[in-house]
């Protein structure tokens, strides 16, 4: 049974687990994506995401909490200046997870973690597709469309030139 088991312990010790979450986190926070198994990936988002919230407001106490657990003046830099401009409006969800297969050594379950805001490929599809999607049914769409092509197909009929039979010799 898995009452009240919270989190992950990745099979180390909490201090080993720290170190490895903040480092981690580091790595997440200056280069906007990292490579890793699942199972820490997915630790790393309940460690990151809450330290990614704090940078929303920039204030000396939340500075000094964000580093408390990371430990490093240039991560902490670069939270509360790039990052937080970006996430200012996000209610939450900072990071996301893509699965990209096992591992060759030892089949282990591997991902890219990635801050959402900082893949600009997947942001400029998602502004593509916004252009032409509506709130319609299907069938109301369909009916619509068939009433639209319908007349400008006939008027594309009068305009072509009617074609000559071919003389056979």
């Amino acid at each position: 049974m898995r009452h009240n088991k919270n989190f992950n312990h990745l099979g180390r010790k909490k201090a080993h687990r720290d170190a490895l979450l903040a480092n981690m986190t580091i790595s997440l926070i200056m280069h906007k994506r990292i490579f890793t198994t699942l199972a820490k990936a997915k630790a790393l988002r309940m460690y990151a995401e809450p330290l990614i919230n704090r940078a929303k407001e920039d204030s000396m106490n939340n500075r000094r909490l964000v580093f408390a657990y990371l430990q490093n003046k240039e991560a902490v830099t670069e939270l509360f200046r790039e990052i937080s401009t970006k996430i200012a409006e996000r209610n939450g969800g900072y990071t996301r997870i893509l699965k990209t297969g096992n591992r060759l050594g030892d089949n282990a379950k591997m991902c890219m973690i990635e801050l959402v805001d900082y893949n600009e490929n997947l942001l400029k599809e998602k502004e593509a597709k916004k252009e032409g999607r509506t709130r319609r049914s299907r069938r109301g769409g369909q009916k619509a469309t068939a009433a639209v092509e319908a007349p400008a197909a006939v008027e594309a009929e009068k305009e072509l030139p009617a074609a000559e039979p071919e003389k056979e010799a």
